[in-house]
């Protein structure tokens, strides 16, 4: 069984990261000290779940995370320098922290080095996130230790439920516009004053009108759904914020 290491101190560990063409070493200290630090960890760097849900997720709930007090929202992955550089900019996940655990050493340290040779993976890590204050693990979520890739607690979800489990969660609002579209300008416009994020899909470069209407039933722009609810266009827009 993984131990949980709550109420215990991180390993010492040096990591050799790469910015631009030079060669940076960032040591644990320098992350976690005197610092309010959300960490997740994972098997590896483009692989399924790990791109497609775990850091998406940690990456669009980081502003949340902030407004708790946290500093950082920080991603451990037994990968090298080049590789976590270039999945960052694929996953366009500048709101976290991608930290290369090349060698394994900080996660051989917490206990969750794993051997995923059968799937030519070599020691990877097993599936966590930990909430640490100035070093010392508050809090752990270790995912169940089953056969697979097990991914039940170690998400942002839980994560932002422990931290505040009687805040509302951010809303998922998507944004369906097209370049030149006033209405569309207007509905986004209300969306900023009101503070609400958003994720926007433009027409004939993210979607098709036939897409469109596959999922909205209509062909007109903007449409706009929260939490998988259509809303409409810019006035329906309107009359939902002012009646929240």
């Amino acid at each position: 069984m993984f131990q949980d290491r709550t109420g215990s101190r991180i390993p010492s560990v040096t990591f050799h990261t790469r910015r631009g063409h030079e060669w940076v070493d960032v040591t644990t200290d320098e992350i976690f000290a005197g610092k309010t630090v959300v960490a997740f960890s994972l098997p590896g760097a483009f692989t399924p779940t790990c791109s497609s849900s775990h850091v998406p997720r940690y990456n669009q709930l980081t502003p949340a995370f902030k407004d708790l007090g946290v500093d950082s929202v920080v991603c451990i992955s037994v990968n090298d320098t080049f590789v976590m550089n270039e999945w960052q900019k694929a996953q366009n996940a500048y709101n976290l922290i991608f930290v290369p655990d090349g060698n394994g050493e900080f996660t051989e340290g917490m206990g969750m080095l794993v051997d995923k040779g059968a799937l030519g993976f070599g020691k990877r890590s097993w599936r966590y996130s930990m909430l640490v204050r100035d070093g010392v693990v508050e809090k752990m979520f270790i995912e169940p230790e089953v056969e697979g890739d097990p991914y039940e607690v170690s998400n942002a979800d839980t994560m932002l439920e422990y931290l505040a489990p009687d805040k509302p969660k951010p809303l998922d609002i998507a944004v369906f516009s097209r370049d030149g579209c006033p209405f569309c300008v207007k509905a986004k416009e209300a969306l900023r004053n009101a503070g609400l994020d958003f994720e926007e899909l433009v027409l004939n470069k993210d979607y098709t009108e036939q897409g469109l209407r596959a999922v909205s039933n209509a062909a007109t722009v903007p449409q706009v759904f929260v939490n998988g609810r259509l809303i409409g266009g810019s006035d329906a827009v309107i009359a939902w914020l002012q009646s929240r």
